[in-house]
This record gives structure tokens, sequence and C-alpha cells, in this order.
């Protein structure tokens, strides 16, 4: 028995409809084109699907009983059809993520190779931007989901927790805080301090941090790279979080943990409530999620 799912189509829309001109229109085609459809259909499967009338068209014994599996051939091909579009979006779709500059530049990169490696036809978009800019990305739909220093739940988003990480001291090897093997909060107020913008996530743990201490700012900068300069020239020194210590790790320079109970940064997966990510972009939120960021190693 030969049946193509166009039939499967014409005799579901027939069985549903009870009406010819109406089954044909869902299937757009002609009513003599439909009728032929039926026909075919019937003489293929050996059987009268159909009683017909002037004013009824109702299924026979027979056609009740191929209804059963004609409903199971469709809920089939669906099913296929499902399978090749996400396989299809997989192979050649998008994702965009937004997340903060340290997380892009030192975590993400063996994250999306590993990804890239998986789906080598997909196209990637980064936004390695602070935390306000992640959110309004996700926000507006420029991202997919974001990794952000702010628990973004309102009604359009909701926010679970990533990652966290621990502060450190930055400082050069010759300064009198290097010899300690932890860093107390109080420790640094007697030096020139190299600080991130007033905007930046990390600034404003700090701030809140040491309030209502003060602290010598020697000056502000945007850029890591650039604390890291201005530390190593024995400016002053700085206070950056785990995910940052990548940048540090130059001659002359050594980093220590700094004591901040409670104080850990916070990292969150933001994402819209709705609509639902695309398979490609649930398939790197999943990944990204497996990947975490694991700092316990780091003293």
């Amino acid at each position: 028995m030969n049946l193509s799912h166009r039939d499967i189509q014409a005799f579901l829309a027939l069985a549903s409809q009870k009406n010819f001109t109406r089954a044909a229109s869902l299937c757009h085609l002609s009513q003599p084109a439909f009728s032929a459809l039926i026909r075919a259909l019937e003489a293929t499967v050996g059987l009268r699907l159909f009683e017909r009338s002037t004013r009824h068209v109702l299924l026979t014994p027979e056609g009740e009983q191929f209804l059963l599996s004609a409903q199971r051939l469709a809920a089939e091909f669906a099913a296929c059809e499902q399978a090749m579009r996400d396989t299809a979006q997989l192979a050649q779709g998008r994702v965009s993520v937004a997340l903060l500059p340290s997380l892009a530049a030192g975590w993400l990169p063996p994250v999306l190779r590993s990804f890239a490696g998986q789906h080598p036809g997909v196209q990637l978009q980064v936004l390695d931007v602070l935390s306000e800019p992640c959110i309004a990305a996700v926000a507006n739909g420029d991202a997919d989901f974001a990794l952000a220093a702010i628990r973004a739940d309102t009604p359009d988003l909701r926010a679970e927790p990533f990652c966290s990480d621990r502060f450190h001291l930055v400082c050069p090897v010759d300064h009198p805080l290097a010899a300690r093997d932890e860093v107390q909060l109080s420790d640094l107020a007697a030096w020139p301090f190299v600080h991130l913008a007033r905007h930046s996530s990390v600034r404003q743990y700090l701030d809140a941090a040491f309030f209502p201490q003060t602290m010598q700012t020697l000056v502000e900068v945007e850029q890591l790279a650039t604390v890291m300069g201005l530390v190593k020239a024995g400016l002053g020194i700085s206070v950056v979080p785990a995910l940052t210590l990548f940048h540090f790790v130059q001659p002359g320079l050594v980093t220590r943990p700094l004591d901040l109970p409670g104080r850990d940064r916070q990292i969150y997966m933001v994402r819209r409530r709705e609509p639902s990510l695309s398979l490609v972009a649930q398939a790197l939120y999943q990944l990204m999620q497996q990947k975490r960021p694991d700092f316990s190693h780091i003293g």
C-alpha cells in the first residue's frame, strides 16, 4: 500500500469537515481535484471510507477504523517534520548573548569553541558590555540572554543565579601588602587606589563594602587593562573579582584574596520570560550552565 502524507491529510480533512467543499479548501485544492484524491485513496486501500449523500459525508465503519491509523500516521509525519526543522535550526540558526567583558574575555572563548564545534553553521553574536546594557539588550531583543551582575527579575525578564566570585587585591610584587596571604578591607585605606568607573558592577560592590570609609583614589578608569598597567607601574593598588584575574597574570604583579564576608559578586543569567528561547539559543544557554566558572581552586 502506497499512502502519501497528502492522502492522509485529505482523509483527515474530510473526516473532520464532513463536507467536500470545506475539506478541499483546507487542502488548497479544487473540489474536483479533492474528490479525485479521495476516490484514489479508497481505491488504494480497497475500502469505501465515506458514505456520501447530498447533505452529509460520513465515515463508514471501515473509515472509522482507518481514522485511528490515519491520526497516528499524521502525528508521526508531524513529529518527523518538527525533527527536521529542529535539526535545520541547530545547524543554521543564530544566537546572541550579552555578558560582562570580564566573562567575555576570559571564560567565554573555550565555551564558544566547544559550541562551535558542535554547531559549526550557527552564527554567534557576543555583546561584551556592562551589566545595565546587558539587561537592556535582552529586554529589547538584541540578545537572547545575558550574564550580568544585576538580578533583573521583572514581569518581562527572569534571572537565575549563575556564579559568584570573590574579590582580590592586585598590587606590585614589592608592595608591603604583597607579603600577606590574605588582606582585610581596613588594610587598603592607606594606599593610593586605582578605581574602575562608578557605573561598573565592581565599583558598586566596592563602594558598598568600603562605606563609610574613604579611599585614597588616585584615578578612575574604564578598562581592566588600564588598571593592570597603572598598578604594574607602581601608581597604586586595586581590587578586582576572580573572573578578571587573568588580566593580572603579569611579571611584577601579585594578587591576594580580600576578606569581604558576604560581599562576593553575584552573576545572574537573565532571559525574557516570553517567548521561549530558540533551540539554538537554548543549546548555548544549557552549555554555559554546564560550564559555569569554578573559583574553588583560587585562594
